[in-house]
């Protein structure tokens, strides 16, 4: 008993490193979920997608899901990431005014929501 169940943890930790092996992310184990989504039911090894969460079913153990978004991870305090679904596309945006894009960089190291100050010293 102790080597099957050994087994399916090694097969559980093979099948979620294939699912997320083409990047960094982050991936979730449910052993109380079924491999059913949205009425039709999945098999051993068989992946479909909920939002942006590629799952895959690891019956009779549970259910693995990997994120497919790979949000930045360095950006200035005044952007913020913003994902769109269902394409999943990640963008990031002011914090003040999401409808605008934040592209960070040399030239833009200023917080737009306080406004450029432009003074010049006397002398």
């Amino acid at each position: 008993m102790a080597g099957q169940q050994t087994m399916m943890i090694v097969l559980i930790g093979i099948s979620l490193w294939a699912i997320c092996s083409a990047a960094p992310t982050e991936c979730h184990f449910n052993s109380q979920a079924l491999c059913e989504y949205e009425g039709r039911h999945y098999s051993m090894g068989e992946t479909w997608m909920e939002g942006c969460l590629q799952c895959t079913c690891l019956h009779p153990v549970g259910v693995g899901c990997c994120e497919t978004v790979h949000p930045p991870v360095d950006f200035p305090p005044w952007c913020q990431v913003r994902v769109e679904s269902p394409t999943c596309k990640v963008t990031l945006v002011l914090a003040s005014d999401p409808r605008l894009p934040c592209i960070p960089g040399e030239g833009n190291s200023v917080d737009p929501s306080h406004g450029a100050m432009n003074m010049k010293l006397a002398g």
